[in-house]
């Protein structure tokens, strides 16, 4: 196999990946739920979060680039703004929860004394609730992956590859 010349980013691949990222965004909730253990700053701390309706329109955006990017239909595009909407309204109060947790992990590890056993509870809880969030995630991607043909699948996979070699590299 011979090795690939990287190809330079251009605006057109850059729009198909953030049309990707607002599919695959919403696994950025896992993200969020990861912070509770150091990893990252999750969905709404990276521009996808505060008012709904700029929220909706950036999600309608950038699945309209990944649609164009693979000759889908309008249809296609509704289909993946309602999966997309639907996910977020279900995420949005396991998040909420997610930062009061955060808070009371804050408030516990600032007291005088240590209770080991309520920040092992509130770890558990947290696990509770990014599994819950995995699962939500894994719903709306999958309704998402059936929306596509399998052409459409394949072409957005091998685009998805490309991309991430590309960061790989630097």
């Amino acid at each position: 196999m011979q090795p690939t010349t990287p190809q330079p980013t251009t605006p057109r691949s850059r729009r198909w990946f953030a049309g990707m990222a607002a599919l695959g965004g919403l696994s950025l909730f896992a993200a969020g739920q990861a912070q509770a253990q150091g990893f990252g700053h999750g969905m709404m701390g990276r521009g996808m979060g505060g008012d709904p309706e700029e929220m909706a329109r950036k999600l309608d955006y950038r699945i309209g680039y990944l649609i164009k990017e693979i000759n889908g239909t309008p249809q296609q595009k509704d289909q993946l703004v309602a999966i997309a909407k639907s996910a977020m309204t279900d995420l949005k109060p396991l998040r909420e929860q997610h930062m009061q947790a955060r808070k009371q992990g804050m408030t516990l590890l600032a007291a005088a004394a240590i209770d080991r056993n309520a920040l092992e509870q509130l770890r558990l809880a947290q696990l509770r609730l990014a599994d819950t969030g995995s699962a939500r995630l894994l719903q709306a991607m999958t309704a998402a992956a059936e929306v596509f043909t399998p052409a459409q699948r394949a072409q957005l996979a091998t685009q998805m590859q490309e991309r991430m070699a590309r960061r790989q590299r630097g």
